[in-house]
């Protein structure tokens, strides 16, 4: 690309942006110029005055780092770390302390000298912190500042922990944590009421100072806020929106953070596109929702008013493109998930032969079996078909304390009903309650309460499968390994879990395979649950005739939904549907009301599986298709 195209198609953007295939490749590159720094330092006879961020964003820098010195002989001896923040109060030996994340990440593993290592005190007295965050501001300066500050970037825009509102010069400082950004921070605490309400940061005037300055994302979560922030104007409602105003600042992401950019996400607007079938069905749904048209009414002007002129000369006429996506919309929809037996399925989503499938449903979590398709899932069962759902996980970090109890009381008074010896069920209780007495934010169940918690989330599925219509024998609880693993042990091995899924697809050989397709956290179960059985289908594929005739199809619905121009098979909902998937998740009692990690979305399950199925429903309608209570959306993972 010449210089000159590339200037067209970025003209939107304010900061200079890096892309990389993955967050792996970008990580690898982010850490090379660091350890350069240090090198060229090293050799000068200096120090190397770095600064580093915590969180998920930077775990692969430091991997490679830890690579590096490990392998090529990188030594952290002339380093001297400034971290950007730490919550407040927090003791440095805490789980959830920045000086725990650093220690485990990085600095155990290296040669720095830890008398090097600078990472706010969040265990001062409050009457000290105003002194500390001077005295922090001042070693930063005696130092000649910041040779690199790599940062990451919060839901709300923040850098550090400058939430919104922060100023463009501000200092280190103790700051009120925003909401959302405590929300995404609960699930390390154990429940957000756990979460600190503050922060000891830099400012944004300390991260200014920095002669080079790397901000990282990763995932299609971060997408909008990147977009806020390369794209958007300066505003204290978006703090990353200020480093427009910095130097030596690069944006560096991977292709998922980049996606809601001007060039990938709408390219019409910047440059002359190759206008592929998906790219055309993508444009004509953004223009009608943005003329706010059915798709029928789009005409010549409003392609040309809306940067897709280029287009309507290329391949109209324009009502002619019209036709031709509004048909490919309106055969997504089908009421026969597993094909329509005996029909002309060529402009159908699905085979109609065979005429009764063998399917799997796997649920990362006990309940996303219903929350995220359960129409589908009854109507699969009521149509005849072979349904098996695989609970993937036991869900059992996701059970109130409190619920756990009740459940071993109603035990022991059963078995006392039952004259039976109690003894062993009261010890058991007397022990969790002790537990639970002293058990500290996030801190790991005891075994014996793992197993109650996960049994509540398997009577709970049980009792929703059935619902759904199938027999106990194609209900199966894989309990991967991983799971439980991860609670204690950031670097993980998948072969037993992808190696159960390989034994439990060879069983059923189905010819449909439904996963959870929700990537928005990478780090999260969802996106490791559908790496397990991707990497199981394609081992398969190399050895098992039957593969070769399995689709995965993805959905999403627990959290959003997919874009209508990615959906490729829509499964309408009558309102009685919709009340029986209710009832199907009513079934998760343990997730009613008031789940333990509900998000930055605090309604009930039931209520968001509703919303956003009535949602897509009224997407599709407004393109000019037929109204419906429900939509329930696919999209079809080539393998």
């Amino acid at each position: 690309m010449s210089r000159l195209n590339l200037l067209e198609e970025t003209r939107f953007e304010k900061l200079p942006v890096s892309i990389f295939d993955n967050q792996a490749d970008a990580s690898k590159q982010v850490a090379r110029r660091i350890a350069n720094i240090i090198i060229a330092k090293q050799n000068a006879g200096e120090k190397a005055v770095l600064g580093l961020a915590t969180g998920a964003t930077p775990i692969k820098v430091y991997q490679e780092l830890v690579r590096l010195h490990r392998e090529e002989g990188l030594s952290f001896a002339n380093v001297i770390t400034f971290n950007l923040d730490e919550y407040y109060p927090m003791k440095a030996d805490a789980e959830q302390s920045y000086f725990t994340f650093m220690n485990r990440h990085l600095f155990d593993h290296v040669d720095i000298d830890k008398a090097n290592v600078h990472i706010p005190n969040g265990d001062i007295p409050k009457e000290q912190v105003e002194a500390f965050c001077l005295a922090y501001e001042q070693k930063i300066s005696q130092l000649n500042g910041l040779d690199i500050q790599i940062l990451g970037i919060g839901r709300t825009g923040h850098i550090g922990f400058n939430e919104p509102g922060s100023a463009p010069n501000s200092g280190t400082r103790l700051v009120t944590l925003n909401e959302l950004t405590r929300s995404d921070a609960s699930r390390d605490f154990g429940g957000m009421d756990n979460v600190p309400t503050k922060a000891i940061t830099m400012g944004i005037g300390t991260i200014f100072k920095a002669r080079e300055i790397i901000l990282m994302a990763w995932n299609e979560k971060k997408a909008s806020v990147i977009k806020k922030a390369v794209e958007g104007e300066l505003s204290a409602d978006v703090p990353a929106t200020y480093l427009q105003l910095a130097g030596n600042i690069e944006v560096i992401v991977d292709k998922g953070a980049a996606t809601d950019l001007t060039r990938f996400n709408t390219p019409w607007l910047v440059k002359d596109c190759t206008w592929d079938n998906y790219l055309i069905k993508k444009a004509v749904v953004w223009l009608a929702k943005t003329v706010k048209k059915p798709i029928l009414k789009l005409t010549e002007e409003d392609y040309n008013n809306h940067g897709m002129a280029q287009l309507a000369t290329e391949q109209g006429p324009v009502y002619n493109i019209n036709i031709a996506i509004f048909n490919q919309i309106q055969h997504t929809i089908t009421g026969w998930p597993g094909g329509k037996p005996n029909a002309d399925d060529s402009q159908r989503p699905e085979r109609a032969q065979p005429a009764k499938k063998r399917a799997i449903v796997f649920s990362p979590h006990p309940d996303d079996d219903v929350i995220s398709m359960g129409g589908t899932f009854i109507r699969l069962a009521d149509q005849g078909h072979h349904v098996h759902v695989a609970y993937q996980t036991s869900g059992n970090t996701a059970v109130w304390d409190d619920e756990a109890l009740r459940y071993v009381e109603f035990a022991i008074d059963f078995t006392k009903n039952q004259n039976h010896d109690t003894s062993a069920l009261e010890q058991l209780y007397a022990d969790m309650r002790l537990f639970f007495k002293t058990k500290k934010p996030n801190q790991a169940d005891t075994k014996p309460i793992q197993t109650i918690k996960g049994l509540i989330r398997k009577g709970e599925a049980m009792a929703g499968a059935r619902f759904a219509g199938l027999p106990d024998s194609n209900i199966h609880f894989q309990n991967l390994p991983f799971y439980d693993r991860s609670k204690s042990n950031t670097l993980l091995s998948y072969e037993d879990d992808i190696l159960q899924t390989m034994a439990l697809l060879q069983a059923v050989k189905p010819q449909q395979v439904f996963a959870a397709g929700d990537f928005a956290d990478p780090h999260g179960t969802h996106k490791v649950c559908f790496d397990i059985i991707l990497q199981a289908l394609t081992r398969l594929k190399a050895t098992d005739e039957w593969v070769k005739d399995c689709w995965l199809w993805l959905y999403r619905g627990a959290w959003h939904e997919f874009e209508i121009h990615e959906i490729e098979m829509a499964v309408p909902l009558s309102p009685e549907e919709v009340k029986r998937k209710r009832l199907a998740i009513f079934k998760h009692q343990s997730q009613k009301d008031v789940p333990v990690f509900p998000g930055d979305d605090a309604r009930e399950f039931w209520v968001r599986a509703e919303h956003r199925t009535s949602e897509t429903a009224k997407a599709y309608d407004e393109l000019g298709l037929a109204n419906y209570e429900a939509i329930e959306a696919f999209m079809r993972w080539a393998f």
